[in-house]
């Protein structure tokens, strides 16, 4: 029965990343197929985030599903070699709390590969997989720069950037400086209230309960209205808005009632 639950969880999970046209994120079978029958082990893709030395390369990740997930991580680790301080040059073991101590049942493959991906544009050197990386980063960035380009372009199929564009230190000048600083600051403004809008429409979303709380369960794929009406459904207690840590079994309820098993 525990596998039965875990495969339909993860078969929704991996829907939900198929459906996902925008964040570059796939996964497939190790075969690169798109086609599943195997849910303990698994092959993850992503993009390079853009404004980084890894910017446009294909990276793959090895996730290997084990019998306690959701309630352990999934073990995952870099296929693709890059250079990177989190990220061992040899072995691609990972470094990131995410697929460690900070691991929640509320997460999911989704998350844990948007987590890796977030790290290509996030590096920690003071908490480094890779010593010899992570010290490069902090004496001489800009060689740690050229180098992860370097392997992003060999290992990752990274495109070279055109002679002259921004990413090969050429700039440009104009004497129209005032009026584009003017736009700016009124985008500024613009932007300032369309948040201001935003987030007072979320608070109304959330029924009185605490945005973290509902936003833990949100990546699984689900609407913060589905998961507001979960925790109204499991009888949750909003604490007046008060973010409190849910004990497993109301963790249980709740993710069970989003997928519809209670």
């Amino acid at each position: 029965m525990a596998t039965a639950n875990r495969n339909r969880r993860l078969q929704k999970e991996i829907a939900d990343i198929h459906k996902d046209t925008h964040s570059g994120i796939s996964i497939t079978s190790p075969q690169d197929s798109p086609d599943i029958s195997d849910f303990t082990h698994l092959k993850g893709h992503f993009t390079g985030p853009p404004d980084t030395p890894y910017e446009g390369g294909h990276y793959q990740i090895d996730i290997r599903i084990t019998g306690e997930y959701p309630f352990k991580p999934p073990v995952m680790k870099f296929i693709t070699k890059i250079w990177h301080p989190n990220v061992s040059s040899q072995t691609g073991a990972i470094c990131l709390d995410t697929l460690g101590a900070q691991w929640s049942p509320v997460l999911t493959l989704k998350s844990a590969l948007i987590s890796l991906q977030s790290l290509l544009s996030s590096p920690e050197p003071k908490d480094p997989q890779d010593a010899e990386v992570a010290g490069m980063l902090i004496s001489r960035p800009e060689e740690f720069k050229h180098v992860a380009r370097e392997w992003a372009q060999r290992y990752a199929a990274a495109p070279k950037p055109p002679p002259g564009s921004g990413k090969t230190g050429a700039s440009s000048s104009g004497g129209d400086g005032d009026s584009v600083g003017g736009a700016r600051q009124q985008k500024k403004i613009e932007d300032k209230e369309a948040k201001r809008r935003e987030e007072l429409r979320k608070r109304e979303a959330y029924h009185g309960y605490s945005r973290g709380m509902i936003d833990r369960f949100v990546p699984m794929g689900f609407t913060v209205e589905q998961v507001v009406a979960a925790f109204e459904y499991v009888g949750i207690d909003k604490a007046d808005g008060e973010e409190y840590e849910l004990e497993e079994e109301y963790i249980g309820d709740v993710t069970a009632r989003l997928f519809g098993e209670m």
